[in-house]
């Protein structure tokens, strides 16, 4: 079968034959229906190879975190040959304290994973270890479903830390509304009674934040808005220290973009009295189980550009170069 991988540190990934892998007991071979692209699989490449051997990661290995597809086989307990099931993106073992507590996102075991150190989703079969990764997906499409199980889920894991700092009639800002962001507007419509403010600097990605949910639209987030929570989809210098200037005491804001900003400030004026500052990468599986239940429900938006393998290193380019008709990518297969 064919497969995008990355086969050497600092050059970059590139489709090869590999043999399909065979399931071995416990473990699911899952046909892929779609896999979404995210901003982290144009940095991977880039790792040093001593990051990536300090994280466990070994080339080479296939891209792709955003998986959705069918179950292969009879055997699988819970599931049928055929099943449409989406693969929790984030890799934790269900057995250490922060798994035991719900908190997968935190698992030390999880620091490589599928489509980053092991063999992920841009391929037409992928290897699932256990049943504990296979989210049935009932009537969604598993050609589109990908991007609920990264970008879906890690937003909502954003919303769902801040809702106990939220007020109706409050202020959240979301800065950047591309891939993550468009769905964060929504969650917060959806879960609270805040007003939403959009901030990007993409004149279309603001143009569809109304339909999303957002109230207000801006190019930029300037001055002490008094906003009851910050998620930064971003991460640079300059969203950062704007983000935690827009708080109120007791405001919350979130790091959730890896655009390589630092926190450089004293902390007497410039982190938020009583608030919290936090960051986190990925999600656990209860915020992709909730995001299943609200995109079956019709609730959520979830527009994607389609590609075909064959155009793969085009939809990475275009995805680094922020020209996508969409706010998200995958591969079709």
């Amino acid at each position: 079968m064919r497969a995008f991988r990355l086969t050497e540190w600092g050059k970059p990934p590139q489709v090869v034959d590999v043999p399909t892998p065979e399931p071995r007991p416990g473990q699911v071979l899952v046909r892929v229906a779609g896999c979404g692209l995210c901003h982290s699989d144009v940095t991977v490449p880039q790792l040093p190879a001593a990051v990536g051997e300090r994280l466990g990661w070994q080339v080479p290995f296939t891209l792709g975190h955003e998986v959705a597809g069918w179950v292969v086989g009879d055997g699988v307990p819970g599931f049928a040959d055929g099943d449409p099931v989406a693969l929790v993106s984030p890799t934790s073992c269900g057995q250490c304290w922060h798994c035991q507590r719900g908190l997968d996102s935190s698992c030390p075991n999880g620091r490589a994973g599928r489509g980053y150190g092991r063999d992920g989703g841009l391929a037409e079969y992928v290897l699932v270890d256990s049943t504990r990764s296979l989210m049935p997906l009932g009537s969604l499409d598993p050609v589109t479903a990908g991007p609920l199980t990264d970008a879906g889920a890690t937003s909502y894991h954003a919303v769902r830390r801040i809702l106990p700092r939220l007020h109706p009639g409050g202020l959240v800002a979301v800065i950047g509304v591309g891939g993550l962001g468009s769905f964060a507007v929504q969650f917060l419509r959806l879960l609270t009674a805040c007003r939403i403010l959009a901030v990007d600097t993409n004149p279309a990605r603001l143009a569809a934040a109304p339909s999303l949910g957002a109230d207000e639209t801006a190019p930029s987030l300037s001055g002490r808005l008094g906003a009851d929570a910050v998620l930064d989809f971003v991460g640079a210098d300059d969203t950062i220290a704007a983000g935690l200037r827009a708080l109120r005491p007791g405001g919350s804001y979130g790091l959730i973009g890896a655009a390589g900003g630092r926190l450089n400030a004293p902390w007497l004026g410039s982190l938020p009295a009583d608030g919290e500052v936090f960051t986190f990468q990925g999600s656990a599986i209860t915020d992709l189980q909730d995001v299943i239940s609200l995109a079956a429900t019709g609730a959520l938006r979830n527009p994607v550009q389609r590609f075909g393998f064959d155009a793969v290193e085009l939809a990475y380019s275009r995805l680094a170069a922020g020209t996508l008709d969409s706010p998200r990518a995958l591969i079709e297969f």
